[in-house]
């Protein structure tokens, strides 16, 4: 027995055994159904050699044993089994097993074909959108390096653009300063030809006095000639009529005309100046250019008043000079004797030579069929406003004001059409209101970006000629000849920024 199990353990049958229905399990659902019958047959025939084997093992340890040994295991454990098989072979169940065997394994070979069917249309599938995946991951990378490249050129361009931008402030930094020198210039020699003119009024002052003193001279001289000492003596006509003033009328109502000429002036700005403008916008219909007529009309008329109180200041001071005698010092009595005697000021004359002034000005046109006496009106209550305002103490003027200087929130508001982030003014609509280089009403400007260099440009290229001088054309008067204007000094300038 020993020796027969020694040779069982040897053959290793059992472990090939465990090997092949290893392998079987592996391979069953590769093979075909006559592999696997095969197999399992092969299988069969190695366990039916060991079976038989053992049972030799069996009979051997029986033997050993005796008569009556082991006879409780056989009943109790080979006899059942034997008889179980025994029963089931004279029954005909291992045929029908084997068909149900052969069934099922055809039924499972089916099922896994099919299986297999699907698993490669799912592989196809998959496979298919696996390479549209990778097409589209293509397109998307072919995308993405034209977004690189595009990318890389709006850099470029970018670059580009900044330098050409950097370029062109470079440009106009330069344009800019060379117009601001240009107009240091300009306002140089206009104030060297203010002080001329000045001097040249100083001095006719003074002939004048030279000869007032001379005639009052040769009075005396043919009194002390004269027989007899009862004769009536003659005085000289006096320019202007002397009527009676009270002397520091001037100051004592300064505070209060000055309060009320302040507001006269705003109230200019407010009414006659709009109705001035609809007026015009009858016959231009370009609003900066009617704006800019309004202006001009502003300022030429501030500077006729002004003109007309120094020549007005003079014929007083040469009339009260030769007979004046009074508590009060010369300078206050005139100005009395002025704010008493306003309406004696030639409003009308200061009103024609607003209008020659524009006539001659380049900045501004008019159709030739109409002329600026349309807007007399409101230069006539500015010269009034402007002449009566030289009578204060101190004086009101207006400030100078140029295109292309820097806008400053402290004289001017901006008007509703400007571009709030514009650094220049291009136009001036209504001049501020300055007293000791003080603003105490602001104007009106407007700024906007990019307009002024091309306004500019254009207006080199325009020209604009007027046969005629409308105040002829109404009036024959000789206080209304052209004459080249002359003009004078003006407080605002000496604190007024300069471009």
């Amino acid at each position: 027995m020993a020796d027969s199990l020694r040779r069982l353990i040897s053959n290793e049958s059992c472990r090939i055994l465990q090997e092949k229905l290893e392998n079987w399990y592996k391979d069953y659902h590769i093979n075909t159904c006559d592999q696997n019958l095969n197999r399992c047959c092969e299988i069969i025939e190695m366990n039916s050699m060991i079976q038989g084997q053992l049972f030799t093992i069996l009979n051997q340890t029986a033997r050993e044993g005796g008569h009556y040994a082991g006879v409780e295991t056989i009943k109790s454990r080979l006899l059942p089994w034997l008889g179980t098989c025994f029963s089931s072979t004279t029954s005909g169940r291992p045929f029908e097993t084997s068909l149900s065997l052969i069934q099922e394994s055809i039924e499972r070979e089916r099922q896994l074909r099919e299986f297999a069917s699907t698993r490669n249309h799912e592989l196809q599938h998959l496979e298919k959108e696996l390479n549209s995946t990778r097409l589209q991951l293509s397109l998307v990378q072919q995308d993405l390096a034209e977004a690189q490249m595009a990318l890389e050129e709006t850099k470029t361009k970018s670059a580009t653009t900044l330098l050409a931008a950097e370029d062109e402030i470079i440009h106009l930094n330069a344009a800019l300063k060379a117009s601001q020198a240009q107009e240091e210039s300009a306002l140089r020699n206009l104030d060297r030809l203010n002080d001329y003119e000045q001097q040249v009024q100083i001095l006719k002052d003074e002939i004048a006095i030279l000869g007032a003193q001379k005639s009052v001279l040769q009075s005396r001289l043919a009194r002390s000639r004269s027989p007899s000492p009862r004769r009536c003596r003659s005085r000289s006509p006096s320019p202007l009529p002397l009527r009676s003033c009270s002397p520091g009328r001037a100051r004592l109502t300064n505070a209060a005309r000055h309060a009320h000429l302040v507001a006269r002036f705003s109230e200019i700005y407010a009414q006659e100046r709009l109705d001035a403008q609809a007026l015009l916008m009858t016959y231009i219909e370009d609003l900066e250019m009617v704006q800019r007529i309004i202006y001009v009309a502003a300022v030429e008329s501030f500077h006729a008043a002004k003109m007309a109180f120094r020549q007005f200041k003079m014929r007083v001071r040469k009339t009260l000079s030769l007979t004046y005698s009074g508590p009060e010092s010369l300078e206050d009595t005139i100005l009395d004797y002025i704010v008493r005697h306003e309406d004696l000021y030639d409003v009308q004359a200061s009103v024609n030579e607003v209008i020659r002034a524009m006539n001659i000005n380049p900045k501004i046109s008019f159709p030739p069929e109409v002329d600026f006496i349309m807007i007399s009106s409101l230069i006539r209550e500015l010269c009034r406003v402007a002449f009566s305002m030289q009578t204060l103490v101190p004086p009101l003027d207006i400030a100078f004001g140029a295109d292309g200087e820097l806008f400053n929130e402290n004289k001017y508001h901006r008007s509703y059409d400007s571009d709030f982030t514009a650094p220049l003014v291009v136009y001036h609509v209504w001049p501020p209101l300055i007293e000791n280089d003080s603003v105490i009403v602001k104007g009106e400007a407007v700024s906007k970006r990019g307009a002024l260099w091309s306004r500019r440009s254009r207006s080199k290229s325009r020209s604009r000629s007027r046969s005629m001088s409308p105040i002829l054309s109404h009036s024959a008067s000789p206080s209304r000849t052209l004459l080249p204007r002359s003009r004078s000094p003006s407080p605002i300038r000496s604190g007024s920024p300069r471009l």
